[in-house]
């Protein structure tokens, strides 16, 4: 069984969310097949800036992943990133899975 991966541009924002949306629905769409429990990993290893409309379409597809009981696993993601999910109370909403490269 694959992982069902979806990864986040360079810089998630006001002029990526759309594209990165598209591309999330259609692996949770896949995903929807596989095996219960498994995650959708989004990969943010690459991702070195996130603003408040690309961390609203990170909840969105949390949101949509939850009613098909679906987690979503962020896969390195800024410490930048880790701070903004504690500071609006969503980091309990995800799961965190090792940390930012470089």
């Amino acid at each position: 069984m694959a992982e069902c991966v979806v990864r986040a541009p360079a810089s998630l924002r006001v002029d990526t969310r759309a594209l990165f949306r598209k591309e999330a629905l259609d692996v949770l769409d896949r995903l929807k097949v596989e095996v219960e429990g498994q995650p959708l990993v989004v990969d943010l290893s690459n991702t070195g800036f996130v603003d408040s409309s690309g961390l609203g379409v990170l909840v969105f597809v949390q949101a949509l992943a939850a009613e098909v009981r679906r987690p979503v696993r962020l896969r390195g993601a800024s410490e930048e990133l880790r701070f903004m999910l504690v500071m609006t109370g969503l980091e309990d909403r995800f799961e965190l899975e090792g940390g930012p490269q470089g």
